[in-house]
């Protein structure tokens, strides 16, 4: 089968200022390729050296990677340490009134916590999960609205040995009901309900659904904090309120030092087909990645307001909320709410606030925002920032160059981060003091990252073409297993004909430089007269067009081409008000996509809506989208959409 075709034109670079370079963790290219040589020079080496340096090690690791069971492969497998303590014990002596998190309701209302009170709240938790019979090994779900609680809970089984599963607070009873089973989890922490866009949202009425629905009854107890005072059913049995369980606990708990390869979390992510997959995670090796990315990614620093927008929920949220930002020392802000409640304003105004440094957000909630109020960022002094990040997909380059103009006032520069729930942290993604930026593109492996393109038979592919995107060495933070599921675990990412490396299931192509840029999931990838075309670079051409907030590009079955394009657009302006506009817009999109890209690439039909299919972190549903575009009905779970109405409206046809 031919490569992946890459058709994105994109010619902008932009420079670090030399001021951030001067004062950057990582400074100026030289010093990036100094890491790579190093990396390249002696592998195991490299990546034990950074460990002893950032970890600290209850008993210190002897052997740093074991590749005898590939692809089950081991990281510093002898070495104890527990994450809590690198997260929390380890700040006390030297800075136990440093803010950890800020914590911003819902309401607006703000809640800030120290080093010490973070420490003990989480032992008090500790505490309280051990006094309920939970301990080592042990599979806690935790169901929890944004929150230092949730923080809290994750931080407490860290800190007892307990494997935690994050469950979105967006996801249905069916959904939670599949997890709690294949985890075989002893425990639910929940609340009795969560707060959104002042609206309340039951979460407490979902577990009970939940675990009515059979084979839970190994969970012998349900957690609840009170964060709306809503009324709620009660089961004696096992439920119990959070602050009753700690009210007699001591602030104080030994921590529970586990091997460097005892799992810290499963966290399941949604696969195209069949049950959830759990990913597994080490607790050595992912600690590592998010420690180095918060330095080396972010460019971290003492005095930094550090806020990632992500849900913990989702592993952004894990790795750049509830670990990184604390195992470096840092100041956080965490937000409930979301960002168009009561006004778009609202990210604006809470950078403006709390003087956040380094905002990190989705592509989706920057063209969402760009739609809502473009100009709005303008009215806030957003002049705190000095470093913007983008996650979660692909960002296109027109949002790129509003995020750089409107927000950073070209001063910021902009982490454009590959990565994924499998990679734990960052894999490529611009070192800010060391790399030139072009909108689009996430740049440069990071050092020790051997990232590539290859086709089909696992050969590399020359620049400018694409390929699939494989990371050819192990790496620390990746992916252990699929819990439950190894078979499952070895054919998804390390399939015979990749030869041993790690497929990410992404479609990529490096320019003349060696940077990456991202074309979307290879089941995103479009098969039109003989071509492949990645769908990330004709969405990216239709949001270019000063008309279109937003897109998203899916294909369907043609008897001729073999596939059409569909794509779906959310206008700046409202939706063309009668057939006649609608294709008449229609048309010049296409042409401009045709003059923009090539006319292979001209989209077959445009459909016009208010918003796309999203799930309420901002992700957008192109399963739903593939299946509208198709005339197919609607059969898999939409109860985590933040607006399920919309799909109403977009299965309207120009005729």
């Amino acid at each position: 089968m031919s490569n992946i075709e890459s058709v994105l034109n994109e010619t902008r670079v932009f420079n670090p200022s030399a001021d951030f370079v001067k004062q950057a963790n990582i400074s100026g290219m030289d010093r990036y390729r100094a890491l790579c040589k190093a990396a390249e020079q002696d592998y195991a080496g490299y990546w034990a050296n950074q460990a002893r340096e950032h970890i600290l090690w209850h008993t210190p690791f002897t052997k740093t990677l074991d590749e005898s069971k590939a692809p089950f492969y081991k990281w510093f497998e002898d070495g104890e340490l527990n994450v809590s303590y690198n997260c929390l014990d380890r700040h006390l002596a030297t800075q136990p009134e440093k803010t950890a998190i800020i914590f911003e309701a819902d309401d607006g209302k703000v809640t800030k916590i120290n080093y010490r009170d973070l420490h003990a709240r989480v032992c008090q938790f500790a505490n309280g999960l051990k006094s309920r019979g939970i301990k080592k090994g042990d599979r806690v779900v935790i169901y929890m609205p944004m929150s230092i609680e949730a923080v809290v809970a994750m931080q407490a089984c860290a800190r007892i040995g307990a494997i935690h599963s994050v469950v979105f607070g967006g996801f249905s009873a069916q959904s939670l009901h599949e997890r709690i089973v294949d985890a075989q989890a002893c425990a639910v922490i929940t609340a009795d309900a969560q707060m959104r866009g002042g609206k309340v949202m039951p979460l407490k009425t979902v577990v009970d659904e939940a675990l009515a629905m059979g084979g839970c009854d190994i969970v012998k107890s349900v957690i609840v904090y009170q964060r709306a005072k809503s009324d709620v059913a009660w089961n004696a049995q096992h439920d119990v309120w959070w602050h009753e369980l700690v009210a007699e606990q001591a602030p104080t708990c030994e921590p529970e030092w586990v091997g460097a390869e005892h799992p810290l979390f499963i966290l399941y992510t949604s696969g195209s087909t069949g049950k959830p997959k759990g990913v597994q995670h080490s607790s050595g090796g992912y600690l590592l990645g998010t420690m180095l990315t918060m330095r080396w990614v972010f460019d971290y620093k003492p005095t930094d307001i550090f806020w990632c927008t992500a849900d913990v929920g989702w592993v952004t949220g894990h790795s750049y909320v509830a670990y990184g930002p604390l195992a470096v020392g840092g100041t956080e802000v965490v937000f409930e709410g979301i960002p168009t409640w009561p006004d778009a304003g609202r990210f604006w105004k809470m950078i403006q606030d709390h003087r956040v440094t380094t905002f990190y957000t989705a592509p989706t909630a920057i063209r969402s925002l760009i739609k809502l109020g473009g100009e709005l960022p303008k009215q806030y002094d957003l002049s705190s920032l000095r470093l913007l990040g983008s996650v979660g997909e692909p960002i296109n380059p027109e949002a790129w160059m509003w995020y750089y103009t409107v927000v950073g006032k070209e001063r910021c520069p902009i982490v454009d981060t590959w990565w994924q729930t499998e990679t734990g942290c960052h894999m490529i993604a611009p070192l800010p003091g060391a790399m030139p930026l072009k909108p689009g593109s996430c740049t440069l492996p990071l050092p020790g990252i051997i990232a590539a393109t290859v086709n089909e038979a696992g050969d590399d592919v020359s620049d400018q073409h694409g390929g699939f995107l494989v990371i050819k060495r192990p790496f620390p933070s990746q992916i252990r297993t699929i819990w439950g599921d190894p078979e499952r675990y070895k054919k998804s990412y390390f399939p015979d004909e990749m030869r041993g490396a790690y497929l990410a299931g992404d479609s990529a192509s490096r320019d003349k430089d060696g940077y990456f840029w991202i074309m979307g999931r290879v089941d995103d990838v479009l098969k039109v007269s003989g071509h492949r075309l990645g769908t990330m670079e004709i969405e990216s051409a239709l949001v270019a067009n000063p008309l279109v907030a937003e897109a998203a590009v899916v294909g369907r079955p043609h008897d001729i081409k073999g596939e059409a394009i569909v794509a779906f657009v959310v206008l700046k302006g409202s939706r063309p008000a009668d057939a006649a506009k609608a294709k008449e817009l229609a048309e010049t999109l296409r042409n401009w996509v045709g003059k923009t890209i090539g006319p292979i690439a001209k989209p077959d039909e445009i459909r016009f809506g208010d918003n796309l299919p999203k799930t309420r972190s901002g992700k957008i549903m192109r399963r739903l989208l593939r299946a509208i575009a198709q005339g197919l009905e609607i059969t898999q779970d939409v109860s985590t959409l933040e607006n399920p109405a919309i799909l109403e409206q977009l299965k309207e046809v120009i005729k």
